[in-house]
Parts: structure tokens; sequence; C-alpha cells
């Protein structure tokens, strides 16, 4: 099949790749000596243990459910024995509850129960039972995404990778196509659509080369702009369809799922397989060999540091995800999560240290805002308390792409202001 242009992306902006391990195969790190599984590595409620202390475990058990609609299972990605279940503060300065497992290296696995039937609503709850969630970044529980109320005609795949540094979807899209290409008919049959499309950056040839050969997917070349990889920006330069301000894709008819998301589709529905593992790009010019890897959920990040050669003495900024919508880390106090998608550790020329200095009114961040928001007043009412007003300019649909800060001459901290804002709008929401 022909590979299709996009329509015109007129917001966003290049960013340079830096691409360190575009050329790095996949590799699957030795499994660790203990893994330590968060309860809410996704939207929604935390997962609640359905195991104790001292209980043996297989990869593959299932160690906790779901608590609600949003919310998923999670299984053990190691075999072994639970060690703790106890309150952790990582290295993002979050409390969470975690499973703890000592591995025992016996490498036992169990399975889901096979298939029956590949029925669309057997589909969606095989998917639900394995703990599937969006691999994208965002973590929300993928079932709950294929049983929307409207009935839709269009399924599309982000396989954008627009962040800079990152490249496990290009590995996998590489490496695996056959099996994510089977994972995405399974997703579109879940869903009822006859429609697929997969949307990649033309930095990505190999890639579209790969899923031009389907005659059933149209595979769009996207500019290589980011944040291209974002759910509404992708819909439109695909489709055509503009969600509407306070709405979801759903709304225009449209599913999108990631690269990493079909992928463990397709695992749980043929090969029986619960989501246990994670793909991440180690890079940064502060890592000594900057690698993708196929990791147990639960890993250390100190482990996958140390696995990649460690890192370089003058790094001075370690980034949990991508550069621009990633978290710089107060300690290595992290473990995997099953939407992690990176881990960059930066010298001081990949970042900026300069401390913020007063706005001078540009509107650099408003003119590459791609989401046509005005970050410099939604900030200023946030820094002065006054969330109703950072309501009424937009804040609530930032998708926090992190290009108003990029962009910024002064170096504000604009996206944490809205990020805040935000928080504070939900709060006054829920009556907190």
């Amino acid at each position: 099949m022909s590979v299709l242009k996009p329509k015109r992306f007129p917001y966003g902006t290049p960013i340079h790749g830096t691409k360190l391990s575009k050329n790095s195969p996949t590799e699957t790190i030795p499994a660790p000596k203990r893994v330590y599984i968060s309860l809410s590595q996704h939207i929604g409620a935390p997962a609640l243990p359905v195991v104790n202390v001292g209980d043996r475990v297989k990869k593959g058990t299932l160690i906790a459910e779901a608590s609600g609609a949003i919310s998923a299972n999670l299984y053990s990605s190691v075999s072994g024995v639970v060690s703790d279940i106890c309150d952790i503060v990582n290295g993002l300065n979050q409390r969470q509850k975690y499973i703890i497992i000592d591995n025992d290296f016996a490498d036992e696995e169990e399975f889901l129960p096979t298939l029956s039937d590949f029925e669309p609503q057997t589909l969606v709850e095989r998917i639900r039972l394995a703990g599937i969630v969006g691999l994208g970044g965002a973590g929300f529980p993928t079932a709950a995404k294929l049983t929307p109320k409207t009935k839709l005609d269009t399924l599309i795949i982000n396989g954008a990778e627009c962040e800079p540094y990152l490249t496990c979807d290009d590995r996998l899209m590489r490496e695996r196509t056959q099996e994510i290409y089977k994972g995405i008919k399974y997703v579109a049959r879940a869903l009822k659509v006859d429609r697929v499309i997969i949307g990649i950056e033309r930095n990505k040839p190999q890639a579209i080369e790969a899923f031009s050969e389907f005659n059933d997917v149209d595979v769009v070349s996207l500019k290589k702009q980011y944040p291209m990889g974002s759910e509404k920006h992708l819909i439109y330069v695909t489709t055509g369809r503009k969600v509407p301000v306070g709405k979801m894709p759903f709304d225009v008819l449209c599913c999108v799922q990631n690269i990493k998301t079909v992928l463990a589709a397709f695992n749980a529905i043929e090969n029986n397989i619960p989501l246990t593992e994670a793909y991440i790009t180690v890079s940064g010019r502060g890592i000594k060999e900057p690698k993708n890897l196929r990791v147990p959920v639960g890993t250390p990040y100190s482990e996958l540091i140390e696995y990649c050669g460690g890192k370089a003495d003058d790094t001075i900024k370690v980034i949990a995800g991508g550069p621009m919508m990633g978290k710089a880390l107060t300690n290595l106090n992290m473990y995997v999560r099953k939407a992690d998608s990176g881990l960059l550790c930066l010298k001081n020329s990949e970042t900026s240290t300069a401390n913020p200095t007063n706005c001078i009114n540009c509107g650099m961040c408003a003119r590459f805002c791609p989401m046509r928001l005005m970050p410099m007043y939604i900030e200023s009412y946030a820094l002065h308390g006054n969330f109703g007003e950072a309501e009424r300019y937009g804040a609530m649909n930032c998708i926090e792409c992190g290009l108003c800060a990029y962009n910024c001459p002064a170096k504000r901290a604009l996206v944490q202001s809205i990020t805040l804002a935000k928080s504070k709008i939900r709060e006054m929401k829920n009556g907190k």
C-alpha cells in the first residue's frame, strides 16, 4: 500500500532528535534480584494487593487487582517470594505502595487461560485481565478505551515517537513488525472498526517501509515536528478531524493506541502472557552505552544504568521519560513501571540549569503552543493562587508537552505552574 501524506500541522516546532540509540537493537536485561512493583502505575485508582508477605509467586502471577473501571491488574514480573508490601517515597517524591518480590531465579511462569474465541467482547476482557494500559506514557487502562459509548470507525496507531532521544518504539516497529500488526488487527476487531491508520514520523524510514507492506493498514508519513505524537494532533494530521476543546478522540469516532500497547495485546491474546515488562530507551550523553531495553516491571533504575555501562561523572540531570514531558529525578530510588519509555542521563550541554528570570512578555510560549493557549497568563494566575482565572485561560486544555518552557528565553517553569493549576482546579471541583 502507498504511504499517505499527512494534513498540514501548523503548530509545534521541529526539535533535534538526538536519537543516540536508534541503531541499538532491543536487548533483554537480566531480571534483578528484587523487583519493586508500584500499585499506582496507571491513571485511576491504585490496584489492590491479592498476595501477602511470604507468598510464593511465579512470573505472571496476579499480585494486585484493579479496584474499579479505571484501574488495572498487576502481575509479578519474576518468580520468587513476596518479601514486603510497603510505602516507598520514590525519586519523584511520590509516596506509593509497592509489592516487593525477591527473585528466586527459578523462572517459573504462569499464563492466562487460552481463549476459546476471538469475539470483540472476549478480546476486550482479555486485555482487561492482562492489565494492559496505554504504554505511550499516559497509562490509561486500555480496556476502557476499547468500550466507548459511541460506535467508532477508525483506529489510529501512534508510531510517531516524537520525543528526542527515545527510540524503543522505532526499534520495535522494525524488529517485531508482524506481532505488532497482529496486535493492531486484534484491537481493531475489539473496537469493531475496519479502518486502521498508523502514523510514523518520516525520520523512521525503515519502520514506514515495514508497515507499508500491509494492504489493510494506511501508513501516514508524519512531518518530524514535536508534539506530533499528541493524540489530538495525530488525529488531525491523519484524518483531518478536529477534536473540539473539552472533547475526547471518541467524539470524532477515533481511538488512538501506542505501538507497545498493541504489542502487549498480541502477547496477551495469542501467547496468554499478561503485561509484566516494559520497553525503555536508556540514553543521553551522560550514559556510556545508550540502549533500547526489554525490562521486567519493578526493576530498579540503577540497574538499567549499570547495564548500560554506568553514567558519566559530569551527568547533571536524570530524567524519567523523554526530555520534553519527562520528570527530573531527585534520586535513583525509582523502579520501572509499565508505561515507562525512557531514562535519560544528561550532561550540561543537553539541558539548562539557568535560574528563571522575569517574564519579558515576548509571547514565544503562546506562539509555539500546539493547543493555542497563552501559558504566560496561566502561569501568572497560578503563581498568584487565582486558579479560577487560570482555568478561564484554558489551563485544563494544556497537554503538558513542554514547548512553552522549551522556547521561553526567561527559562520560566511554565509546565510546572500549569500542572499545579490543573491539580488545584481538580481539587476545587471535587470539593476538597
